[in-house]
């Protein structure tokens, strides 16, 4: 490898249980990477403290490989300002994480520009980038977890909404009058399609029936049931897939995406699962809106966060 040829971004990606980072060249190839926790629960400063820990293991690889860096991407929890360098608030899962004037904050520690986005917003500008829809201009991206989070991509650029504060696709209301979401409407795509709305509805329900079982409760156990023919586990992913079915058909009829990537763990479940999805957004989506559409499954798994964080200095 030429250094002089070289250009490389540290890519920081900030969750609520862990930091991880890397230093990644423009091609999207990985020169160094690691995780540390991110004390979440701790403290705003503590996590401030952790993220500066990363990036200075960062530069001190780089300097050993006399590697220029050209900046920093982070993508955190939360809603950040329209100059993307401000934490506004939203972040349910990291303490204090609101008003923080964060690139300033690691621009003052390390000499190094710093753009923030969304976790999510850079998740999908990874799968647009080098992932799964790589190569094409409009893409609507969610991540379906404990929330269901998202991206839009028009034109090849993220479309953000007025002052960065749209996409909040996991909060489409999706049912009139229905259970209460922590955003505090009622209704939410996210509380009846995210991964942890299927396994809080096959638990109570398995509670209900006196079922037991050796292993947690979650995705991966409720599709293992699944594909063994357990009742009680087809019921609940055929309504999980058929909300988050019709939550995309709105997302379909809206933006008329050549992709919509599904990533989060239950995305890496196999083609039946992606397939289930599809089947039902477009039975709901309008087929003239769709005739372009196809959608698949993330490609990129835990690098999503890391590539799109670069992918903000790149750009």
């Amino acid at each position: 490898m030429n250094p002089s040829n070289t250009k490389t971004a540290i890519g920081i990606d900030l969750g609520g249980t862990s930091i991880k980072y890397a230093l990644i060249n423009s091609g999207g190839d990985f020169l160094f990477q690691g995780k540390l926790p991110s004390h979440a629960d701790t403290s705003a400063e503590a996590v401030i403290a952790q993220l500066l820990k990363a990036i200075n293991e960062v530069k001190a690889f780089a300097a050993g490989e006399e590697l220029a860096i050209k900046g920093i991407g982070i993508g955190t929890p939360g809603i950040v300002d329209d100059t993307n360098r401000v934490v506004i608030g939203g972040a349910e899962n990291i303490v204090n994480w609101e008003n923080l004037r964060l690139s300033a904050i690691i621009e003052k520690e390390t000499g190094l520009s710093t753009t923030l986005s969304n976790d999510a917003n850079v998740m999908g500008l990874a799968e647009a980038r080098y992932g799964a829809a790589r190569g094409h201009t409009h893409v609507v991206f969610l991540t379906v977890g404990t929330g269901i989070g998202g991206a839009v991509i028009i034109d090849g650029k993220l479309f953000n909404g007025f002052a960065n504060r749209g996409t909040e696709l996991g909060h489409v209301p999706l049912i009139a009058n229905g259970e209460p979401c922590a955003c505090g409407s009622v209704g939410c795509l996210e509380t009846y399609a995210s991964t942890a709305a299927l396994v809080r509805k096959f638990a109570r329900l398995s509670a209900e029936a006196g079922r037991t079982y050796d292993k947690e409760i979650n995705g991966e156990l409720i599709v293992e049931l699944y594909h063994a023919g357990d009742e009680l586990a087809i019921s609940c992913l055929d309504e999980h897939c058929f909300y988050l079915g019709r939550g995309i058909a709105g997302f379909i009829n809206i933006f008329s995406p050549q992709k919509i990537v599904i990533g989060g763990g239950l995305s890496e479940a196999g083609e039946f699962y992606i397939e289930k999805v599809r089947r039902e957004a477009l039975k709901h989506a309008m087929a003239d809106t769709a005739v372009n559409t196809e959608i698949i499954a993330a490609q990129l798994g835990n690098n999503a966060g890391c590539l799109g964080a670069v992918s903000l200095v790149f750009d």
